[in-house]
């Protein structure tokens, strides 16, 4: 599994069209093969973190080079974020509760 963590700040004034361009680009990704999840959360300070989650680096880099996603990203760096900062992970260790699910087993 590789874990992207994609923290962000908006420019003012681009909510709702970043709302739009997000649900299109969900919509994507979560067609690829090898997606597994997304999730975003909010801080009071205003920056947004989102965690998505792929199967493998190979599944990772066929979302990161899709035309559709590509130009979005070029977008959010001419138009939505202020700033943003990208760390693509893999996990040492997963647990979980209840645990008798497979994946309390080390990863690494």
């Amino acid at each position: 599994m590789v874990v992207v963590i994609f923290r962000t700040r908006l420019r003012a004034g681009v909510e709702k069209e970043i709302e739009a361009l997000g649900a299109q680009m969900y919509e994507l990704a979560s067609s690829m093969p090898g997606f597994i999840s997304y999730r975003e959360y909010g801080a009071a300070d205003g920056e947004s973190v989102a965690i998505v989650e792929f199967e493998s680096p190979e599944t990772l880099a066929a979302w990161r080079e899709h035309p559709e996603h590509k130009a979005a990203q070029e977008l959010g760096r001419q138009r939505f974020f202020a700033e943003y900062r990208i760390q693509v992970c893999s996990p040492i260790r997963e647990y979980s509760y209840p645990p008798n699910r497979a994946t309390n087993a080390p990863s690494g």
